[in-house]
């Protein structure tokens, strides 16, 4: 870091103002040297003043001395403020920079784009394209709002932050909120989800659209956003961050319409999930449109002022398997163009900033006074009933026996038929416990034809291997208090949690699932990998490799029947490990430190790359628009979905 940088830092950055007011310095101070003497007359004032002085008795002297509001609520914490700050001037370091404009007030409205699926707080989680990404935004946005609400006031600011999750609006919602234009988060204060339409020259678009398929839309849909979020702010966003393929588009071409900092949040790149993808991107062209993914996914992340990824694995991989950034930096589209240097890993924009699971929902078994016991009997007709239904389907014919658990959506990628193929394949392991999948919706036939053929596949996997009376598929389930108790239902068991995806890029349900305690075995390829210490807070599988993964769940069980003991001791390591690692807490407050860190260069910085943003204006008039326009529009009345 630089003098120069620093000097920017404490005269002209620190002169922000938001919705006309003036912050941090006023036009008393217009050089360096100013500015130095104004704090340390500033910093004897206040070491004359007891530590919890409010701001409003020593703002006057503030005022003259060229100082506004945003230093501190009290003398103690203004005096800190003041040392960061001289001692920055005097003595430069990354590292006391980074934590200086982690503590002085730069974002206050935030607006988070997640176009595709339904997105709402209930009702939706059974659907195609929704899961793991609508929790994450959720959670995330609760404790956003909650760190910009502690550091507004710690900042001796009255200031109402703003949060927005801008998604689709969907007039046929199917019993969802998803037609209504404007929904608060419930658990805040200030943060809504904002529902803009697809619209076409024939009008709005009524119906779900696969997220495979949204491309023809996007251009448009980002005008119709920029003016909703312009209404609903009254200002411009501090911080834009775009999720998945088609929200990073759409962040991305609003923050260069606006000139707002952009942060990527990629959950999942395709190119990864799709063996050989790039190389045959003909032969899955008409179901997956992968030119105009892989083309937003390069323009996005070379836009984006910062990416933030949940593991290192999402950046570079392992010495296995090659991570999901890092398949970007090289590749080669067969007639429609080669990538030589699509991304740089090793680019200082990528941080790791790691998520955890609502505490308020998933939290240890072992806590009996927070346990909703009220919600057993629910749980146990979900489990056990000898009734087949639309909800559950088979009937678990030894109800004593451990519960190995798996949740996710039914789709090939997260291979919940290939986890029970692999328990039909180890009569061992039906010995020693049941299966409870929850997958799928038993009671309508999907519009997703990867869903579909699932869940032929489920059924015809269930009959070869004969496991009638040892497996309950259930039903996707929506309400996630009662999910989180059925974790903690088959932790009272000493069951297991299995996560058996092909790829994962994070893996949610693994956090989720180690927060109440219960022992879990997770995918080695991707997130879990590095979420789970193998052998210490849980087990690694290779889902490529059945029978080497139910012969570590066969051992894990034994071992449990010959000693208790063993299943605690996996079930605390997967508690120490999400407590030292994986909260929202810990997330909240390193993504606000990184906004103001990434906003405070975007700002200073001469450095505007300018010629990538060229070329990436290029890259998205010459090649992406005229693939967007290849994709079909939805036609009214027909099913959409790959």
């Amino acid at each position: 870091m630089t003098r120069r940088a620093c000097t920017h830092c404490s005269t002209s950055f620190a002169r922000t103002t938001t919705r006309g007011w003036t912050m941090m310095l006023n036009d008393r101070i217009r050089s360096l040297s100013t500015l130095q003497g104004a704090l340390r007359k500033a910093e004897t004032h206040l070491s004359g003043l007891p530590a919890d002085t409010p701001y409003s008795e020593f703002h006057h002297r503030f005022q003259e001395l060229g100082l506004e509001k945003g230093w501190g609520d009290c003398a103690q914490r203004a005096s800190e403020t003041i040392h960061l700050l001289l001692d920055l001037l005097e003595a430069p370091d990354p590292s006391s920079l980074e934590k200086f404009l982690g503590t002085i007030p730069m974002v206050f409205n935030v607006v988070i784009l997640s176009p595709h699926g339904y997105f709402a707080q209930a009702n939706v989680l059974g659907y195609p394209d929704t899961g793991g990404q609508i929790v994450y935004i959720l959670d995330q946005v609760r404790a956003m709002e909650n760190e910009m609400l502690l550091r507004i006031k710690q900042q001796g600011l009255d200031i109402t932050p703003k949060i927005l999750i801008v998604t689709r609006l969907l007039p046929d919602a199917h019993g969802t909120t998803c037609g209504q234009r404007l929904e608060k988060v419930l658990g805040t204060e200030h943060t809504h989800i904002l529902r803009v339409p697809f619209k076409t020259e024939d009008g709005i678009v009524r119906k779900w659209i696969s997220r495979f398929e949204v491309w023809p839309y996007l251009e448009a849909y980002t005008d119709d956003v920029a003016h909703e979020i312009a209404g609903e702010l009254q200002a411009t966003p501090d911080l834009i961050i775009g999720n998945y393929s088609d929200g990073n588009l759409v962040a991305c071409l609003l923050a260069h319409k606006l000139g707002v900092t952009h942060c990527t949040i990629a959950h999942a790149l395709e190119k990864t999930k799709y063996p050989n993808s790039d190389l045959y991107w003909k032969k899955f062209e008409d179901h997956y449109h992968f030119s105009c993914q892989f083309t937003a996914d390069l323009i996005a992340m070379n836009h984006a002022d910062f990416i933030i990824t949940s593991t290192f694995q999402e950046i570079a991989g392992n010495k296995d398997t090659v991570g999901q950034y890092e398949s970007h930096m090289a590749f080669t589209m067969p007639g429609l163009y080669r990538v030589v240097h699509g991304i740089d890993v090793f680019d200082p924009k990528f941080n790791i900033v790691s998520p955890g699971a609502d505490m308020s929902i998933y939290f240890p078994y072992t806590e009996q006074q927070k346990r909703l016991t009220s919600l057993h009997t629910e749980i146990e007709e979900l489990l056990f009933s000898d009734v087949e239904n639309a909800e559950h389907k088979f009937v678990l014919k030894d109800k004593k026996k451990p519960i190995i658990f798996s949740m996710a959506r039914l789709d090939r990628v997260k291979n919940m038929t290939g986890l029970v193929e692999m328990y039909g394949r180890n009569p061992r392991l039906q010995e020693l416990v049941n299966l409870v999948v929850v997958c799928g919706d038993h009671g309508k036939v999907s519009k997703d034809k990867e869903e579909q053929a699932e869940f032929k596949k489920m059924f015809d996997l269930i009959e070869q291997y004969n496991l009638i009376g040892h497996i309950r598929w259930i039903s996707a389930q929506m309400n996630r208090v009662r999910n989180g108790e059925l974790y903690r239902y088959i932790c009272d068991m000493k069951g297991a949690f299995v996560q058996p995806a092909f790829y994962e890029a994070f893996g949610l349900t693994v956090i989720e699932a180690m927060t109440c305690g219960l022992p879990t075995f997770a995918t080695a390829y991707g997130g879990p990998a590095e979420i789970i210490v193998h052998g210490v807070s849980g087990y690694h599988i290779d889902p490529y490799q059945n029978d080497k993964a139910s012969a570590l769940l066969v051992d894990f069980f034994g071992k449990c029947q010959e000693d208790p003991s063993h299943w605690n001791k996996i079930s605390q390591g997967g508690l120490q490990r999400i407590e030292e690692k994986y909260t929202w807490k810990l997330y909240s407050e390193r993504l606000m430190t990184l906004s103001g860190v990434y906003g405070f260069w975007k700002y200073v910085s001469n450095l505007d790359r300018r010629e990538t943003r060229r070329y990436l204006e290029m890259l998205y008039a010459l090649k992406y628009r005229k693939m967007a326009a290849t994709v079909p529009l939805a036609v009214e009345g027909e099913t959409s979905g790959k």
